[in-house]
C-alpha cells in the first residue's frame, strides 16, 4: 500500500510548481510512504528497518530471534500488511530459497518479494518462475553499504520487471543515499545480483591493492609512520576512497594490526565473478589474484591479509580471527 501525506517530496513524486498553485494556497508537497515486511533483522536488515522508519515508512519486521522481531510469525507479518503486499527478504544466501518459499506461503497474487541478500544471480530466475506461478512478483536487489548504511544510505542494484520496480521506488528512495547516485534498475530479474557480484569482485581488487601497499610500507626501512601515510592520502590524491578511510580507521585502532589474524573469508561473490570471467572469456587478472590471495591468507602470516581482514570488519562488521 502507498500512502501520501504532506512533507518533503522524494524523487519518485513530483510536487506542484509555484505556477501550479494559487497565491493563497499553502505550499504542500507529498511523500509516498509504504508498508513493508522485512524478514531478517541482523546487521543489515535491522539497520535498514530503522532507516526506512525514519523516512516515514511502516516496517513490520520478522526474525527468528524473537527479541529482534516485531511479530511472532511470517503469517502474522502478512496479516498486518495491507494488500498488495511487499516483503523484503534479507537473510544469508544459504537459507534464502527456503525463506522465500515460506514467505510465499503467507502471500497472495499481486504481492511482491524482494531478495536483498547476497544470492547468486543464477538463483533469481528460478525463484521468479516459482513465485509467478502464484501471481507473486519478484525483484532481486544487490545492496551495498554494510554496517554504515543506516547513516549513509545503501547503494542499490535492482533487477526485475519495470512495474514491480516502480511500485517499490518509495522504499528504494528511502534506502539509497541522498542525491542522484546510489540506485540503478540494472535490468530484468537477476541483473541486480549480477551487478552486486561484479561490485564485490572489484571490491576484492581494491582492498587487496591497499593491503599490498600497507605491507610494503610496513617493511620499508625508510617509512616510520605507516598510519600517517594512509591518513595523508585521504584528501587530494587519486587513491582516496571510503575503503581508504576505513583502513585509516582500522590503523587508528591498531597501528600494526597486531591483534588480527590474516585469515580472510570469502563470501562467494569473488568466486562467482571469476566463474563468469571464465565463462565469458574476460581477462580478470586483478580480481582473480585478489581471490586467490584470500586462499593464501589461510596458510601464511601475511601483513597484507591482516589489512584485508581489517577492512572487511570495518565496512561490513564481518567476523575476524584474533590472535
Amino acid at each position: 500500500m502507498v500512502r501520501s501525506f504532506p512533507g518533503t517530496a522524494t524523487s519518485s513524486c513530483r510536487s506542484a510548481s509555484p505556477a501550479d498553485r494559487t497565491r493563497d494556497e499553502p505550499q504542500r508537497t507529498e511523500v509516498r510512504t509504504m508498508q513493508l515486511g522485512l524478514v531478517g533483522l541482523g546487521r543489515m536488515g535491522g539497520n535498514m528497518r530503522e532507516r526506512l522508519r525514519a523516512a516515514g515508512h511502516e516496517v513490520i519486521g520478522y526474525d527468528n530471534q524473537a527479541e529482534l522481531s516485531d511479530v511472532a510469525s511470517l503469517a502474522e507479518m502478512a496479516q498486518k500488511l495491507d494488500a498488495p503486499r511487499a516483503v523484503w527478504v534479507m537473510v544469508p544466501a544459504a537459507v534464502t530459497d527456503e525463506t522465500i518459499d515460506k514467505v510465499a506461503e503467507a502471500l497472495d497474487a499481486g504481492d511482491i518479494v524482494v531478495d536483498g541478500g547476497n544470492s547468486r544471480f543464477s538463483d533469481d530466475a528460478p525463484r521468479a518462475e516459482r513465485l509467478n506461478e502464484h501471481g507473486i512478483g519478484y525483484v532481486d536487489a544487490g545492496v551495498s553499504g554494510g554496517v554504515w548504511g543506516r547513516q549513509n544510505g545503501y547503494a542499490l542494484m535492482v533487477g526485475g520487471a519495470q512495474e514491480h520496480v516502480h511500485r517499490l521506488m518509495p522504499i528504494f528512495d528511502a534506502l539509497k543515499p541522498a542525491g542522484d547516485f546510489g540506485f540503478v534498475h540494472a535490468g530484468p530479474v537477476g541483473a541486480g545480483h549480477y551487478a552486486k557480484m561484479v561490485h564485490n569482485g572489484i571490491e576484492y581488487g581494491l582492498m587487496h591493492a591497499y593491503a599490498e601497499g600497507y605491507e610494503l610500507l610496513a617493511k620499508s626501512e625508510l617509512v616510520t609512520d605507516v598510519p600517517g601515510v594512509f591518513k595523508s592520502w585521504r584528501e587530494g590524491t587519486v587513491v582516496r576512497s571510503w575503503l581508504l578511510d576505513l583502513l585509516d580507521r582500522a590503523l587508528d585502532e591498531d597501528p600494526e594490526l597486531a591483534e588480527l589474524s590474516p585469515y580472510t573469508e570469502d563470501t562467494g561473490e569473488g568466486r562467482w565473478t571469476v566463474d563468469e570471467a571464465v565463462r565469458l572469456a574476460v581477462p580478470m587478472n586483478v580480481i582473480a589474484a585478489a581471490l586467490f590471495a584470500r586462499f593464501t591468507s589461510r596458510e601464511d602470516d601475511s601483513p597484507a591479509m591482516k589489512a584485508v581482514a581489517a577492512l572487511r570488519q570495518q565496512f561490513g562488521g564481518h567476523a575476524v580471527r584474533k590472535r
